[in-house]
């Protein structure tokens, strides 16, 4: 939560240039609504947002990062900034009536208060309806941000009381270059943004040696499949669903093989700069010279017809049979 103005505004160009106008011409809105997919920095930009709002030394557009009130947003200690997520599944009714009682004392360090509802769209229904009282009814120095990634189930009259503010997601270029700002290896950096648009979630998932196996078995069983077929069930009972237990990492799995095979695709049509597992770049374009571009599209349509199957639940030993079997066909 403590990047700055410049770094977020080179990810989110729109969004900070309506914020900074709104400061600078001293038209800070009563509440916004920050909508976007997961990953797109709406937190980073609420809590950028809030520091300015609490900076004892601005500069036009952008806080002082120093000051006792910004260290204090950045470590959640600060008194008049209040941060509401969903307790459990949703945020309650309670959660929204704390807020109200709140905002009716006068704040603790400045004339001004400011809330952050992350994943508001998961308001209880008189939640919902508590805020919209809230929202209808601002008192001076009250300021809200609201944080979505599903706008479409909020009221229209919560919507129309903010001003939206809508954050695109990153390219995977993008996101890779952010990756490599965090140290991570080109080949992790690489390969992360097809799997989430998070930053965060990227870095954990780079950092974690089951993602580190899972990523070698999925290799493994690419090799398998392509030089010795005959293997492959006896490769999914010993090594792959001992590995991918979970649903979820089944998921992560099956995306990690289907780039396997799209990078095959990628070096049929001589797009050699375009591949994720660069690093296995010979072995795949001696399979690339072997197989026949419709071959590699078939193979890809059979994984996306197996990730289909374990959304319905399928159990994953006999989806990943049924899948190699399907795969060795192709």
């Amino acid at each position: 939560m403590n990047k700055k103005w410049g770094e977020l505004e080179g990810i989110q160009p729109t969004a900070l240039r309506m914020l900074k106008n709104s400061i600078v011409k001293d038209r800070v809105a009563h509440a916004y609504l920050l909508e976007g997919s997961k990953g797109t920095g709406k937190k980073e930009i609420s809590f950028l947002f809030a520091k300015r709002l609490f900076c004892l030394n601005p500069h036009e557009h952008e806080p002082c990062y120093e000051c006792i009130n910004c260290k204090r947003i950045d470590s959640g200690n600060h008194p008049d900034v209040h941060f509401i997520e969903p307790d459990g599944l949703s945020i309650k009714k309670e959660q929204v009536q704390y807020l109200q009682a709140e905002f009716t004392k006068t704040g603790v360090e400045s004339n001004k208060k400011l809330y952050i509802i992350n994943h508001v769209d998961k308001m209880t229904v008189s939640a919902s309806n508590s805020l919209l009282k809230f929202l209808e009814e601002p008192t001076d120095g009250t300021y809200a941000i609201l944080l979505t990634e599903t706008i479409q189930k909020l009221l229209d009259t919560i919507i129309s009381r903010c001003q939206v503010i809508s954050l695109r997601s990153l390219t995977e270029k993008q996101l890779a270059e952010q990756l490599m700002n965090h140290n991570l290896s080109r080949a992790d950096a690489t390969l992360m943004p097809y799997l989430t648009n998070s930053i965060t979630e990227a870095i954990e998932l780079s950092e974690d040696e089951w993602f580190g196996l899972a990523r070698k078995l999925v290799i493994q069983l690419y090799e398998v499949l392509t030089t010795r077929p005959q293997q492959a069930l006896l490769f999914i009972h010993e090594k792959w669903v001992p590995h991918f237990k979970e649903k979820e990492q089944a998921h992560i799995g099956l995306n990690l093989l289907m780039l396997l095979y799209r990078d095959v695709l990628t070096l049929q049509v001589e797009e050699e700069p375009m591949i994720i597992y660069f690093y296995k770049e010979d072995h795949l374009k001696s399979h690339a010279l072997q197989a026949t571009q419709q071959k590699i599209i078939a193979k890809i349509e059979v994984i996306l017809r197996a990730k289909n199957k374990l959304n319905s639940n399928m159990n994953i030993q006999l989806l990943m049979e049924q899948l190699v079997l399907d795969l060795q066909e192709g």
